[in-house]
């Protein structure tokens, strides 16, 4: 599994690596950031510091042009800076590291006079759990877009793979709340089965609620009823597709769908990993035994 996260980081890294991501309060939430102990370091001297936005290449950060920070920084002759990066672990523990850098250029802050931007660039790869929570976020955006209408069927392991507490959910149908069994996901919608008649559903607007665990949170999604079938033998339950709106997808719906996508990915890559390695155990297929050596003819 090691090899295959490590294969996994190594394509974030080359796919993603100019990809810029700006530190909003979703993705800042979404990656259990500590803005407030995000410092950047230079000459045994570190400063607190706004990051507003980073790629696995460089990061931009916002000083007040009267602090001490601004003032080394700004310096012809300035020498490397350390990015500190700040994230809370699943426990609640705090998870820190520095990235090596060098100051590349200084800009205003939207033309204010006590604000700059300051691009700096990383002179070393950064860590592999930065690479990895911000691939995560890239990546989920990334196949949003692309595997946008890519259905899972809910079972019991891909509820797992999900981390989907339950099937069994709340949909709200005009501020109405019913009680639904989830069917199928996706980036861009759902399908649940429930109580009703059809021509009493669709086209109306729902909202549904998941419940997922690591991180433990309740997701809230907006849509459209799009569509409507009967289950074969029961005139009472119907099948709804909603289509979420698109405003109403959150980054952290998007992370939970890509998760699943990556974990069968890793699987696919263990089961070929595991299927090399049992075809280079194989033994040699048996040498054949050479074709009896003729006898020479004897003289006569």
């Amino acid at each position: 599994m090691a090899i295959v996260t490590a294969q996994v980081i190594n394509r974030y890294y080359e796919n993603y690596k100019n990809t810029e991501i700006t530190f909003s309060k979703e993705i800042i939430h979404t990656l259990k950031m500590d803005p407030r102990q995000v410092y950047i370091k230079c000459s045994g001297l570190q400063w607190p510091c706004i990051i507003n936005s980073t790629s696995f290449s460089q990061a931009k950060i916002i000083l007040g042009t009267k602090s001490g920070a601004y003032a080394v920084l700004s310096n012809k002759s300035a020498p490397p800076v350390s990015l500190r990066f700040c994230f809370y672990q699943p426990d609640g523990q705090l998870m820190s590291f520095f990235v090596t850098a060098k100051v590349y250029l200084i800009e205003p802050y939207m033309n204010s006079t006590d604000l700059s931007i300051i691009t700096i660039q990383y002179t070393q790869r950064p860590p592999d759990d930065l690479i990895l929570m911000i691939g995560n976020i890239l990546d989920a955006n990334f196949n949003a877009a692309r595997r946008k209408e890519e259905r899972i069927l809910i079972t019991q392991e891909s509820m797992r793979k999900l981390g989907l507490q339950k099937k069994e959910i709340v949909i709200y149908i005009q501020n109405v709340p019913r009680h639904c069994i989830l069917q199928d996901l996706s980036f861009g919608g759902a399908r649940i089965v429930l109580l009703g008649l059809a021509k009493f559903l669709i086209n109306k607007e729902a909202l549904i609620q998941l419940e997922f665990e690591d991180p433990h949170e309740t997701i809230s999604i907006r849509g459209i009823i799009v569509r409507t079938d009967f289950i074969e033998g029961r005139k009472d339950i119907i099948s709804a597709s909603i289509k979420f709106a698109e405003d109403s997808i959150s980054l952290a719906y998007k992370v939970h769908i890509n998760k699943y996508i990556a974990n069968t990915k890793r699987k696919e890559l263990d089961n070929k990993f595991t299927a090399g390695e049992l075809e280079d155990a194989q033994p040699a297929d048996e040498i054949k035994p050479a074709s009896p050596v003729q006898p020479e003819n004897s003289a006569t």
